[in-house]
């Protein structure tokens, strides 16, 4: 006896979030011996979106009359549509990511980055908040119709400039296991971990600041070859106590977010560390009290407590901090695929192309260009909501650890 086809039958449940709404329904689904082809729910603000696509052999009318009545024993509206298409049964993996970062992001600005994606043939998938502070961040997870390998650089072009008209900031990822995977992360010191430079800080004390910070800006800008820009400004500091070096640590400020950032990434199993072309005694400090597990910086010369405007062994320059990133991800047994870098400067260019993703943080042109994701919020935190990681999920860590909240 050939077996009756079955009706698909589409169940969509809204109304305020509460315990036993999904076991008064699956109970009458239960009853009707129905097969479960599909479920999906969401939470917003405390209202339940539940939708259940089942296949019914006998009855859907009455499985229809049933699920109405017991739904309205527990006060939620439902809906049920007899005869759903159900041929999207299996739901198809997205093959992107894209993260929306905004102060706000407004309805304008989402219409335009929806609008450029229908025009490329991008469906969106699913929507969700990844983050309310100190940015609003929405992840949207996309499916391209012709995927090729050539798609993620399509659509960080295309989104490009949606993204400086509404005032956002858009990172662009593949999605899968390979975000997932992400196991070290190294940040760059100064401008990107700390604000300011601490090179400029030291020859505050020597009166030779400006021009320090003009030198430093065109290196950044990728002007000047680091190490040459390197080897002038150190020349600068010739005389300086190296007690300064102490001092200048001491009044080092971290970027807002680092240390949650860091802290966060510490709980996931990241291995954590700093590429600088800054200097090992100045940053150490840092690297201790963030509890970093690795550090590649320059290595002042200090004769009879003075520094003598010199660098000792091997500069970290910019093709350096590329070599070192290699070096860490080898011994700490990561494939480069599973790294992130991010920075802010030319001389970090080496290293964010080097990394699986490369993040630019309030960067100069020269890297925002060749980096696979700029963020220009001042808030190194944006860096985890790039990594999928929510704010729900980092102030939940942070309370199960006896962490007050503080947004302040």
């Amino acid at each position: 006896m050939t077996k009756p086809t079955a009706t698909p039958v589409l169940i969509t449940v809204t109304g305020p979030d509460k315990p036993g709404v999904s076991s008064v329904l699956f109970a009458v689904l239960t009853r009707h011996g129905v097969e479960i082809l599909d479920v999906e729910q969401v939470v917003i603000r405390g209202r339940l979106v539940l939708g259940v696509l089942v296949g019914a052999d006998r009855d859907p009318e009455g499985l229809q009359e049933s699920v109405e009545q017991a739904m309205a024993t527990v006060s939620m509206n439902v809906e049920v549509e007899l005869g759903a298409d159900s041929k999207r049964t299996a739901r198809l993996e997205s093959s992107h990511v894209i993260i929306l970062l905004g102060r706000p992001v407004t309805a304008r600005a989402f219409t335009e980055v929806a609008r450029r994606l229908a025009a490329l043939g991008v469906n969106i998938d699913a929507i969700r908040g990844v983050a309310d502070y100190p940015v609003t961040g929405l992840e949207l997870r996309v499916s391209v119709a012709a995927d090729t390998g050539e798609s993620d650089a399509a659509l960080r072009a295309a989104l490009a400039e949606v993204a400086v008209r509404g005032g956002l900031d858009i990172a662009v990822e593949r999605a899968g296991l390979t975000r997932r995977a992400k196991r070290l992360v190294v940040f760059d010191v100064d401008s990107t971990l700390i604000q300011g430079e601490v090179i400029e800080m030291l020859a505050a004390h020597v009166g030779v600041e400006p021009q320090v910070r003009e030198i430093t800006e065109a290196a950044m800008r990728g002007e000047l070859d680091f190490a040459e820009s390197l080897e002038r400004r150190v020349a600068l500091l010739a005389g300086l106590d190296e007690a300064v070096l102490d001092e200048v640590a001491e009044s080092l400020e971290l970027t807002p977010g680092a240390r949650t950032t860091v802290r966060t990434l510490k709980r996931l199993g990241f291995r954590c560390g700093v590429v600088s072309g800054g200097f090992t005694r100045v940053i150490q400090r840092l690297v201790d009290e963030l509890g970093l597990d690795f550090c590649a910086a320059n290595e002042l010369e200090v004769v009879d407590g003075k520094l003598t405007g010199r660098v000792v062994g091997e500069v970290v320059d910019r093709a350096a901090k590329a070599v070192a990133l290699r070096r860490f991800a080898e011994q700490e047994g990561v494939p480069m695929g599973q790294t992130v870098a991010v920075g802010d400067g030319a001389n970090d260019i080496d290293m964010i192309g080097a990394a699986g993703l490369g993040v630019a943080f309030n960067a100069k042109p020269a890297l925002r260009e060749v980096a696979d994701t700029a963020l220009s919020h001042p808030f190194l935190d944006a860096v985890l909501f790039v990594l999928g990681v929510t704010r729900a999920e980092v102030e939940a860590a942070d309370a199960a650890d006896g962490l007050e909240l503080n947004r302040l």
